[in-house]
């Protein structure tokens, strides 16, 4: 399957995103066809992507070697027990639904699937994602490199070796970025009362965020480093570091993205039923 042929149930941003990513990567559009049922919705994304969009979800994944299970997670089961009739042996199923574990697709699509769970990120809209992979024990060698190349091309793809750590995954990527945009909202605000106009507060905000996550991905030391190195004593950066770590930061952070995994958990009992 070098060209492996590749159906998109649901054509929403993130789908738009990894069609767009694949396109840019060379990807033959012919191969690439997409279900959605709102008519507005596939004329968008077949204008922006001269791919053949379709209302019924047999029709797109007729003939197709990857299905890609894009819908809301609080739909998928009624979309999969529809969708099970008309899929064949040795298709693998990839699956970007937030919470749905590969026991309850087996379920819904019949046992003996090939399937890899995701959980990818906003930043993909931006080719900028990271995402977590699982297989499970159906997937083919061939099929776990359609996958990261699928998912890889909007950003970085890491693969699990066991499912319960997607939860982990969805706290630490899936979610971080509203952490992310949280600490650049509280900043912004900071540096307002501080008497900076609040736009230039918020630009300067953004760019070094922007500037500080390509230094700790580009650089070969880890964060803790890079954060010393710029931690002068007795300077600015120290007096607000020590005022971060006497607030409990790291606690706090810690307390956050434990309560975004257990939330994930209970989120996949719930949906899977």
């Amino acid at each position: 399957m070098s060209h492996p042929r590749i159906a998109f149930i649901g054509a929403g941003n993130m789908a738009a995103s990894l069609i767009g990513g694949l396109l840019a990567q060379g990807f033959a559009a012919s191969h690439i066809r997409a279900s959605d049922p709102g008519a507005e919705q596939r004329a968008k994304v077949a204008a922006e992507h001269g791919i053949e969009l379709f209302e019924s979800n047999a029709q797109a994944v007729e003939g197709a070697d990857v299905i890609v299970l894009a819908t809301k997670p609080q739909v998928l089961k009624q979309v999969c027990l529809a969708l099970a009739p008309s899929l064949v042996p040795g298709q693998l199923v990839v699956s970007i639904a937030a919470g749905i574990t590969c026991a309850s697709l087996a379920d819904w699509l019949g046992a003996g699937r090939a399937i890899v769970r995701c959980m990818p990120n906003t930043p993909a809209l931006l080719r900028q994602g990271a995402s977590g992979l699982y297989a499970n024990a159906e997937v083919s060698a061939e099929q776990r490199a359609i996958a990261e190349q699928l998912l890889g091309a909007v950003g970085l793809a890491l693969w699990l070796d066991e499912e319960h750590l997607i939860d982990a995954v969805t706290a630490v990527s899936g979610s971080g970025p509203a952490y992310f945009f949280l600490l650049i909202e509280a900043m912004t605000a900071a540096g307002e009362k501080l008497g900076l106009p609040r736009e230039i507060a918020a630009q300067l905000t953004a760019q070094t965020a922007l500037g500080a996550a390509r230094m700790a991905s580009e650089s070969e030391v880890d964060a803790a480093e890079l954060r010393r190195r710029v931690t002068s004593p007795n300077g600015t950066t120290e007096a607000a570091i020590n005022a971060f770590q006497a607030g409990g930061f790291a606690a706090l952070v810690q307390q956050a993205l434990d309560a975004a995994a257990n939330r994930s958990a209970e989120l996949a009992a719930q949906l899977g039923q």
